[in-house]
């Protein structure tokens, strides 16, 4: 789950994705009215998702929060002044220095321009990001979703998604991506709206408020 900004979804996208599969109106009925979570774009977007990898939620919060009162301004120039002794102190691991920096150089030197990756088609704008090391596929997915508000985005490389499209389906084990990919070609142009309804449901299920049957 991404923490972020809650905006309501527009009811008449799940009304349309229900019409188009019907496997969506009970998960729809059960998570309810859903927002979609909006964070900051640009530097500070991609930057947080980069520390955010391979941890919790609590973790990642903590880590980015402790960044960012470090911070005296988030800018790449700013955190380029800064030793790697000084962003290791503010909760970095040493591989999380090295793509903060390669990602506030490549911003400064306007190899990676964001408003042009804004202008791109959604698998144009993930190939730009993912040019950059240390920026994988699920992270250029996340960025487009969370930071640019993009409707039609079904990040497959996320666990939690691939178990709970996995519970939709009634499936024996986790789906793999090349399954999910497939099955959520019928929900587009708003496979972000079906993502955060899997994942309001994963959530509920983990705090034990749904079952995993709906």
């Amino acid at each position: 789950m991404i923490p972020g900004d809650l905006v309501p979804l527009e009811r008449a996208h799940m009304t349309a994705l229900a019409e188009a599969d019907p496997a969506l109106a009970p998960l729809f009925a059960a998570v309810g009215d859903l927002n979609f979570r909006h964070r900051a774009d640009g530097f500070e977007g991609l930057l947080r998702l980069i520390v955010e990898q391979q941890l919790s939620v609590r973790a990642a919060d903590a880590i980015w929060q402790k960044l960012r009162g470090g911070l005296s301004e988030m800018s790449p120039a700013h955190l380029l002044t800064l030793s790697d002794e000084t962003l290791r102190g503010h909760g970095l691991s040493r591989p999380k220095v090295r793509y903060a920096r390669i990602l506030a150089e490549a911003v400064h030197a306007r190899a990676l321009d964001f408003a042009h990756v804004r202008s791109l088609e959604a698998e144009d704008a993930i190939e730009h990001l993912t040019a950059l090391k240390g920026i994988g596929r699920w992270t250029a997915e996340v960025y487009l979703m969370f930071c640019e508000g993009r409707l039609d985005i079904f990040p497959t490389g996320d666990i939690a998604l691939r178990e709970a499209l996995g519970w939709l389906d009634g499936l024996d084990a986790r789906p793999d991506e090349v399954y999910c990919r497939e099955r959520a070609l019928c929900w587009a142009p708003h496979r972000s709206v079906v993502s955060h309804a899997l994942w309001g449901w994963y959530g509920a299920v983990k705090r034990g408020e749904l079952g995993r049957t709906l």
